[in-house]
């Protein structure tokens, strides 16, 4: 059976993730203390207690990576060798590289914290946000977006989540003041995500140069099995594509439909490790299965299961 393993992104951490594994593995165990050393952060602390800075970019990516990992070392023995390829929305693209092997684990972590500190520093002066918005087409919100840019506004078009789910990104006032206009032209729903960065726009152009420059230093050319790309939905397996993708995931929209559509033929089942939230997007994009995977018990569960 050929799987695809999945990772999900900023948006996806919530007080209490990765604690029943925590508790009932020490593989798990192991990985959040190694995680503490090499962020000089108790990452227990962070994930299990009521805090801040969980929602702060540069702990949200590190404790996500963490906990999709950990889910990832537990089930790797049963899938191994059926792995046609990885998808991560976001940031998960990263947890897809490590668990391709072209990250190592304490190399990934390092390598998202100092992300999620660079796109802070390059929104900081920007008040920068994202806005969710439901029920409309992509194509109106596309021209809807260039409308507005014509006449200075800075507002993107940043996840295409699934059909009538597009994330924006670009000037929270600019975000808020289009509120009653978005929805205006039909939308559900146009809600303000809890996040302090634009991802996946012009904004964070600042920090592409000096974010490839540190994927140099981190990535191997050596993949376990290929990665689909945020920008191209497209599958890649060598360091020199990655360095460009990586970089490039910065300013482009995540194509996160497209990249589920165009490769579902390719395998039997989706396999979510450490959320849930691909599952409920897969749901609309797919025929294919997902099995999500965020606890010891379903983690068991799949263990147990014929292959």
């Amino acid at each position: 059976m050929n799987v695809a393993v999945i990772f999900p992104g900023q948006g996806s951490q919530s007080i209490g993730m990765g604690k029943d594994l925590y508790e009932n593995s020490q593989e798990v165990r192991m990985l959040f203390e190694k995680a503490s050393d090499i962020l000089q952060e108790d990452m227990a602390k962070l994930c299990f207690e009521e805090n801040e800075k969980l929602n702060l970019t540069r702990y949200t990516q590190s404790a996500i990576l963490l906990v999709s990992y950990g889910v990832y070392s537990l089930i790797y023995p049963k899938i191994k060798g059926k792995i046609k390829f990885g998808l991560g929305h976001s940031l998960g693209e990263f947890s897809a590289l490590c668990a391709s092997g072209v990250l190592d684990f304490g190399d990934a972590l390092a390598l998202v914290n100092q992300r999620g500190r660079l796109m802070e520093e390059c929104c900081k002066e920007k008040n920068a946000g994202m806005m969710v918005v439901l029920g409309l087409d992509d194509q109106v919100l596309e021209e809807f977006c260039q409308k507005k840019h014509n006449v200075g506004l800075k507002v993107w078009c940043a996840n295409y989540n699934a059909d009538g789910q597009m994330v924006l990104a670009g000037n929270r006032g600019d975000l808020l003041s289009l509120e009653a206009e978005i929805k205006g032209l039909g939308a559900k729903r146009a809600l303000m995500l809890p996040i302090s960065v634009a991802s996946h726009c012009p904004l964070l152009e600042g920090m592409c140069e000096d974010f490839k420059a540190i994927l140099q230093d981190f990535l191997k050319d050596s993949f376990g099995f290929p990665v689909i790309s945020n920008v191209s939905a497209k599958p890649y397996n060598t360091k020199d594509e990655a360095l460009e993708l990586l970089s490039n995931q910065l300013i482009s929209p995540v194509l996160y439909k497209q990249s589920i559509r165009e490769n579902d033929s390719e395998i039997e089942v989706f396999v979510e490790c450490g959320g849930n939230v691909l599952k409920g997007l897969n749901k609309r994009l797919t025929q294919r299965d997902t099995i999500s995977l965020q606890n010891y018990q379903e983690v068991q569960e799949f263990l147990e299961k014929d292959f």
